[in-house]
């Protein structure tokens, strides 16, 4: 299988999408085809070769071909005319706004494009925040209590300590912990920095956080390594960042195959079928014995590659059981039954 790397975007997360996909180079069994997509939405096709981060922030990527969408797939201007890529499947590898929140899912699926990575409907869920808490409840999978706001609101936090997340990022980007209503302004501040909801939970000390990652291949779910990420306060930028140039493998959390098996289940629950043709990481709390969602990541850093025993087997898995989409045909017989009652 040969795979086309889209990363990139405009985003408050595309240096860590450059990041991640630089990992992806050193794990993918044979040699992807690198796609860029920049902050002004233009595509280039990287050389493999020069697949540093320096190409990006030197604006040195700019020397390269240019591509562009067509039909069944991503081209670039040749000599004798339109050249296509080679890739057999696309991986989504845009973090955060452009790639998480469905619209470069929508690009793939109108130009019938195959790609791994989460579909329109999954990025909806997946990328807000609080559409993640509703969908969690309706599916019966418990999540943290919360309080939603936005910008122009009057703020008042039921409990301290608390933590205050932008509605719609990742990587812990404009994240606070505050401890008290002192603490309060100048972290509202930082997360309408990047957002103009947010969500404000109970911050736990101490509480236990397991993450695991899984797809569902012919039907049948495949697990990764269930990890206990090590962190200090909570999982801040620094250390997520690290996360996603990460290539070596994890060890397994010190939990019973009970708790376990818990856990593999609330995923089930979650991936259900609105997460087929994407491998995705859930990151759990374990809260007065209960399995609690904290978030869905829908595109994990460098795909959490670093979760699985054999990930090259479990992508290629994925990109031989994407979800089938209905085929529509156009035969006008509604427009033709006008015309012939209007006798045109």
């Amino acid at each position: 299988m040969r795979y086309g790397i889209v990363f990139g975007g405009k985003s408050f997360e595309h240096e860590i999408s450059i990041v991640s996909a630089i990992a992806m180079k050193k794990v993918l069994k044979y040699k992807p085809e690198f796609i860029f997509v920049d902050q002004f939405k233009d595509m280039y096709h990287i050389p493999y070769k020069k697949m540093k981060s320096k190409l990006f922030s030197t604006a040195e990527y700019k020397k390269f071909d240019k591509l562009f969408f067509k039909k069944g797939g991503i081209y670039k201007d040749g000599f004798f005319g339109e050249k296509k890529i080679k890739f057999d499947m696309l991986l989504n590898l845009i973090h955060g706004q452009d790639g998480e929140d469905g619209k470069i899912a929508s690009v793939f699926e109108f130009y019938d494009i195959k790609y791994i990575g989460p579909r329109v409907e999954a990025s909806v869920v997946s990328y807000n925040k609080l559409l993640t808490k509703i969908y969690a409840k309706l599916l019966g999978v418990k999540a943290l209590k919360f309080q939603k706001f936005s910008k122009n609101d009057k703020v008042i936090v039921d409990d301290y300590p608390a933590i205050i997340k932008p509605a719609r990022l990742g990587s812990s980007i404009g994240v606070s912990v505050v401890s008290c209503e002192d603490e309060l302004e100048y972290a509202l501040d930082v997360a309408f920095e990047f957002d103009d909801d947010i969500i404000i939970e109970p911050f736990i000390n101490n509480i236990k956080e397991l993450n695991l990652a899984g797809a569902k291949i012919d039907g049948k779910f495949y697990f990764s390594t269930i990890e206990e990420p090590s962190k200090d306060k909570f999982l801040d930028f620094d250390k997520k960042y690290l996360d996603f140039s990460r290539t070596k493998k994890v060890k397994k959390a010190d939990i019973n195959d009970i708790l376990s098996q818990r856990v593999e289940e609330a995923f089930k629950t979650v991936y259900n079928t609105t997460f087929e043709g994407s491998i995705i990481r859930c990151d759990f709390f374990i809260y007065k014995g209960e399995v609690v969602l904290n978030e869905i990541n829908s595109i994990p850093g460098s795909y959490a590659n670093y979760l699985f025993d054999d990930f090259n087997s479990i992508i290629d898995g994925v990109a031989n059981s994407l979800p089938k989409s209905n085929d529509i045909t156009v035969d006008y017989a509604y427009v033709n039954k006008i015309q012939s009652i209007k006798g045109k």
